[in-house]
């Protein structure tokens, strides 16, 4: 509930601080005491748009500032906690604007920007003025109203799970849909690549190793001559090599014994006449087995051509990145063909979710119908109550499409006269109208939503007597329940008031400045007094307002 609302600098209002009691708040006052300025001032902490003109000093800021108290809605915790706001007892919303026309917002002294003070007071203010109805007239409201007389709350719940679901996979399915029409356009193409590269065939460093035989292969001939010369040096020419280290060792030997270093050298030189065999050993062998193959040479060229145009075709250049495209393609190809298999799971899954969905919303759309005919009974009978006994509201339910809400499209109708004609409330009501209706419809409900405080300028317009003291009931009913906060030119509305505000202008240094104060049980009774028979009050007017008091 607003437990308190602080407005300083705002127009004509130097500085008010305003403590509003837990049920029917009235507020009161002559014409121009500024009761409006008071709601615009309201307007703004909830997120209305500002301008420097609103400042009563131009060298100061205005702060309007709303506490809200007792707050147990679940919403509200999990929002704060989503913008990282600290949480209290109390929550503070405070709308500040500098000379310039600049403004700031703030939640628990948390800056916040205009969209998020408007969404939170959107769940803790129903602010409804004459001639403002935009709720009423919504077809959102108006299903709430049936569902709040049906008690549907825990349905809604399971509803919204399995509309929620449904529409989770259909937004899938849609998604796979365009994936795979998409990828089919493509398939060909990619199927095309991967059946070439599979053809191909290549292994593993295989396009390397057929470079470097090719290579050996094209200078076979040039090999095998200098192997053969090399050879030729070592073991066969006039004075092989060999041989020459051979003859060496054998005339060191004659004079091993008479140096000490010349054994070691002759055992040096040993070892070279073995590795210089070896070597000639494996040069003749190395020799015999290169050989001229020119087919050979023929095969390895078309296959390293092969490989060089898919090098090219794929912007690569090793065996290994080519068999990663390799690998790449048909994943793709894989995955187009799972797609078809996952819509089919999934048009499986929505299937069995719509018939739940569709089932809950049936017991919806019976639970709305069963509550038609006693809502506009008991609307009927509200209307006359506050001064309409010629006006009925009719419920028109119609089926639809699955929905967030159901399978139902509701209409209010309004006929105001007996005329027989029932059209759309906002083409046959007047705001006098609208305003009683709206607030039968919500006495109706208060005991069944968690509505927020509630706020109503003037919607009595156009009433009296009789009607407006079965208004002023009815608020109090609301009440009961509910904070309601009434501005009222209406004594009969004033009288059922628990807490009863009096906003009047007086002059301080020369300007007229707005206040207001909580009147005591004597003053109640003077100001409604006023407000029946004008200044000063008649003794029958004291005794008319002491009596609507009392009763």
């Amino acid at each position: 509930m607003l437990s308190r609302l602080t407005i300083r600098n705002y127009a004509i209002i130097e500085e008010v601080d305003i403590q509003f009691s837990d049920n029917l708040n009235i507020i009161t006052g002559e014409t121009g005491a500024g009761k409006s300025i008071l709601v615009g001032a309201l307007g703004l902490v909830l997120g209305d748009r500002a301008d420097s003109t609103v400042l009563a000093d131009k060298n100061k800021k205005a702060v309007v500032e709303a506490v809200f108290s007792q707050l147990d809605f679940a919403e509200i915790d999990k929002l704060i906690s989503e913008w990282d706001i600290d949480t209290a007892d109390e929550l503070l919303l405070r709308r500040e604007i500098n000379a310039g026309g600049k403004s700031r917002a703030f939640i628990n002294d948390s800056p916040v920007n205009l969209a998020q003070l408007h969404q939170l007071a959107g769940m803790l203010v129903d602010l409804h003025q004459q001639f403002d109805t935009m709720e009423l007239g919504s077809s959102t409201f108006q299903l709430n109203v049936l569902d709040a007389l049906a008690t549907h709350s825990s349905l809604r719940k399971e509803y919204a799970q399995f509309y929620n679901e449904y529409e989770s996979l259909r937004k899938e399915l849609a998604a796979l849909k365009e994936s795979q029409a998409l990828a089919n356009r493509e398939a060909d193409f990619h199927r095309f690549l991967f059946e070439e590269l599979d053809n191909a065939n290549f292994k593993d460093g295989e396009i390397e190793e057929l470079d470097a035989e090719l290579k050996l292969l094209s200078h076979a001939e040039q090999i095998k001559a200098v192997l053969g010369r090399v050879n030729f040096i070592l073991q066969e020419s006039e004075q092989p090599v060999v041989q020459s280290v051979r003859s060496a060792i054998q005339q060191l030997g004659a004079v091993v014994g008479f140096h000490q270093e010349i054994p070691q050298l002759s055992q040096r030189l040993q070892s070279a006449y073995i590795e210089l065999q070896d070597i000639q050993s494996e040069l003749e062998n190395l020799n015999d087995k290169i050989q001229m193959d020119g087919a050979r040479i023929d095969v390895l060229q078309q296959r390293i051509a092969l490989a060089q145009k898919l090098f090219k075709k794929h912007n690569v250049s090793s065996t290994k990145e080519l068999l990663a495209v390799k690998d790449l393609l048909e994943e793709k190809l894989l995955i187009i063909d799972q797609a078809g298999e996952k819509i089919l799971s999934i048009e499986k899954q929505l299937t069995v979710v719509l018939v739940k969905a569709q089932k809950v919303a049936d017991q919806l759309s019976a639970g709305r119908k069963r509550q038609v005919s006693p809502l506009e009974k008991k609307t009927k009978e509200l209307l006359t109550r506050v001064g309409m006994p010629n006006a009925m509201l009719k419920v028109d339910i119609q089926p639809q499409e699955l929905s967030q809400s159901g399978a139902d499209k509701i209409s209010f109708l309004f006929d105001a006269n007996k005329t027989g004609r029932f059209e759309p409330l906002e083409k046959v009501a007047s705001g006098g109208e609208l305003s009683r209706l709206m607030l039968s419809l919500k006495s109706l409900v208060a005991d069944s939503l968690q509505m927020p405080t509630l706020i109503f300028d003037e919607i009595d317009s156009g009433i009296s007597g009789e009607a407006a003291r079965q208004v002023g009931i009815l608020m109090k009913e609301l009440g009961q329940q509910h904070q309601v906060i009434s501005i009222t030119h209406q004594p009969q509305i004033a009288a059922r008031a628990n807490a009863h505000y009096y906003v009047y202008k007086k002059e301080k240094s020369g300007q007229i400045r707005t206040h207001i104060r909580r009147l005591g049980e004597d003053e109640r009774i003077e100001a409604i007094a006023r407000m029946l028979g004008g200044e000063p009050p008649s003794a029958v007017a004291l005794e008319n307002a002491r009596e609507m008091v009392a009763g």
